[in-house]
């Protein structure tokens, strides 16, 4: 009964290590998407029209330079003005 069991774990690790990439970056980018666009909704609901779109603005840029600051910076200046 081990070795049986051995073999069906080996099968299973041996499955997991073929998984090919171009679909576990698939998966991920298709997850990272939706959270951006659940994320851009909640802030269209939870701010005024002018508000929303410049957190939008920022978040968009902090994610093309790589910089989460600058949306933080964006966030505090608006809690700052309130």
């Amino acid at each position: 009964m081990q070795k049986r069991t051995r073999s069906i774990l080996d099968e299973l690790d041996n499955l997991s290590a073929r998984r090919d990439k171009a679909l576990v970056i698939e998966s991920r980018a298709g997850h990272v998407i939706q959270g951006a666009i659940n994320f851009i909704n909640y802030l269209k609901e939870n701010y005024d029209v002018e508000t929303a779109q410049e957190l939008e603005r920022r978040l968009l840029s902090s994610i093309k330079s790589q910089d989460a600051a600058k949306f933080t910076r964006g966030l505090k200046k608006h809690n700052e003005t309130k």
